[in-house]
């Protein structure tokens, strides 16, 4: 007989809170029922219990206290209840293992853990969130639990992560996305009063071809020639926030691509695993490159990491 249970899968990162309904059917098979977004970490101006309460009340009051998982920033310093940072490499099946549980409005919530790495540089980078994505990842695609392969995660904090039959071996983070939002809104760059268009890839290559051509170092330099094209009247300043994205990618993956820890050679292939959107510029840039490249939606991702603990835990 088909049985089915529900929980609820909360991806609460630094920009966003994406909470998810979820149902998982016969065979451990998952159904999104439905999706309710609220304000990320630094938006919810650490009333961090009430704005859960408040994106899942419409669900409480139909199916009750359903049990909840949460990922990503909520769980760091900066956010509501600090879980620990695992030491790579990892196998992250075992994020289960190392969650915190609390009660919260009669839910009980586990948090889960993140993970840490050091670097050849002897560098300390983190991440919370993003194993979660790569765990659903590599379930849904397990050809790739075999041998050594090279993830890009692009978002606010790009991560670049080296797997190795399965495991996070290390990774290493670019505050692309976050630079990307604080030079739109809060510098000379874009003009306050500029209107949304339609993103103009012909200019984001633009800004790729700077970065990814220049000199180490020449990226400071790069970003104000956002401001100088736009004086010169080569670039509208809707093409100028395209352009800017592509300077920003573009130093990001030539970054990636000096990295000592792995070899990301011109016949290498790496997975893009985010939106839409990200995944074509971040696939674009690398394409410059001569580097292949295989797309993954990160919603799809995340459900899947969920999915993969909760019927997890539905065992013990």
């Amino acid at each position: 007989m088909a049985t089915s249970s529900l929980f609820i899968a909360v991806d609460w990162g630094t920009s966003h809170l994406r909470a998810y309904l979820c149902e998982v059917r016969a065979q451990s098979t998952l159904k999104l029922l439905a999706q309710r977004d609220g304000p990320g970490v630094v938006k919810a101006n650490q009333n961090f219990e009430q704005t859960l309460i408040d994106t899942i009340a419409v669900w409480k009051q139909e199916y009750g206290s359903l049990p909840i998982y949460i990922a990503g920033q909520i769980t760091s310093s900066i956010g509501w209840h600090e879980t620990p940072y695992l030491e790579c490499p990892i196998n992250p099946e075992g994020l289960l293992n190392a969650a915190v549980s609390f009660d919260c409005d009669g839910h009980i919530i586990k948090a889960l853990p993140g993970t840490k790495c050091t670097l050849q540089n002897g560098l300390f980078d983190v991440m919370r969130g993003e194993e979660l994505q790569i765990l659903g990842f590599l379930k849904q695609n397990p050809e790739y639990q075999q041998g050594k392969i090279l993830l890009c995660l692009p978002g606010t904090h790009t991560k670049w992560v080296l797997i190795n039959n399965g495991e996070i071996i290390c990774f290493k983070t670019a505050m692309t996305g976050e630079l990307y939002d604080l030079l739109c809104h809060q510098s000379v760059l874009i003009p306050n009063d500029c209107a949304e268009g339609e993103f103009d890839f012909k200019a984001f290559e633009q800004g790729c071809e700077l970065t990814l051509g220049s000199d180490s170092g020449n990226l400071a330099h790069g970003i104000f020639s956002v401001r100088t094209r736009q004086l010169s009247k080569e670039l509208t300043p809707v093409q100028a926030k395209a352009y800017l994205s592509g300077v920003l990618i573009g130093s990001d993956v030539r970054a990636a691509r000096h990295a000592s820890e792995w070899q990301l050679l011109s016949d290498t292939q790496v997975v893009v695993i985010g939106t839409k959107q990200l995944n074509k510029c971040f696939t674009t840039a690398l394409n410059q490159i001569g580097v292949k490249c295989v797309e993954f939606d990160i919603k799809t991702a995340t459900l899947s990491g969920f999915n993969y603990l909760f019927n997890l835990e539905s065992k013990k």
